[in-house]
């Protein structure tokens, strides 16, 4: 069911890849609820999707950027800009590990390869924002949302440096979403459930990373659907005042101490 939350609105999302992608689904959503976007990601990782099929559903343009390359970013911002004027709403659904892709122990970390992870996964939401800071191209009441995982907050096994890498992307949120406000703009991280996206998915133990989080959480896992739906209220009139926040979007497993179904599992096993 569509009502119209974004109508009229336009934006940038970042990072769709293919149907499992979080991305993917917030651009559907966003299309159904009336906006207008561009759709962008790395030329590697375009190449590697299925990009064209979004565009084709939701009548987006795609224009490719290395979102850790302030002269890509420049030029899409200028794409979008000439396209919609100033936009609206952006999404910055980026991240990766080369530690965790090769199977590096964070105890044993390769430190070149972590700085190429927080560049990808959280210097470039700042550089983002500050190529879009620049060219003064948000209206008032615009939204900018990146999507992050409690792991910034408490200790996984093996999600590794992106664990850092989500606490700094959470930092940039609250830093630049300061001075955002001064624009009449919002800053926000949205702490998603575990979500067997690509990326996702490569976490070792992931399965079972999936099912305890079911188990922890009083509503079950939110799926990427439900983070969509969640996303498209935050870049809606809705929720104007809403800035510098890390919303947990994960059925209250951040609030969970323990629920009755992973005692009950401890109480078989006696």
């Amino acid at each position: 069911m569509s009502y119209g939350l974004l109508k009229g609105k336009k934006g940038i999302i970042f990072g769709a890849l293919n149907e499992q992608s979080i991305a993917w689904k917030v651009a559907e959503r966003c299309h159904e609820e009336g906006a207008e976007f561009i759709l962008s990601n790395a030329p590697i990782a375009m190449r590697m999707g299925e990009l064209n099929a979004l565009a084709e559903k939701t009548g987006s343009e795609v224009i490719g950027a290395d979102a850790t390359s302030i002269e890509d970013l420049e030029k899409l911002f200028d794409a979008a800009v000439a396209k919609f004027g100033k936009i609206d709403f952006i999404l910055h659904s980026i991240g990766m590990s080369v530690n965790v892709r090769k199977g590096k122990h964070y105890t044993d970390m390769n430190y070149d390869w972590l700085e190429k992870g927080w560049d990808v996964s959280a210097v470039s939401f700042h550089k983002v924002m500050r190529v879009a800071w620049e060219k003064d191209c948000m209206n008032e009441w615009g939204s900018i949302l990146a999507l992050t995982y409690i792991a910034a907050q408490r200790t996984f096994p093996d999600y590794n440096d992106m664990s850092d890498n989500k606490a700094y992307l959470e930092s940039i949120a609250r830093t630049f979403g300061n001075y955002w406000g001064e624009r009449k703009v919002r800053v926000n991280t949205v702490s998603q459930s575990p979500t067997p996206t690509t990326a996702g998915s490569g976490v070792k133990g992931f399965g079972g990373f999936l099912g305890y989080a079911e188990d922890m959480s009083p509503l079950g896992n939110a799926t990427a659907l439900d983070c969509a739906n969640y996303c498209v209220t935050l870049f809606s009139d809705l929720t104007k005042k809403v800035t510098m926040q890390n919303l947990f979007h994960d059925g209250g497993f951040s609030s969970s101490g323990v629920t009755q179904k992973v005692i009950s599992k401890y109480d078989s096993e006696n």
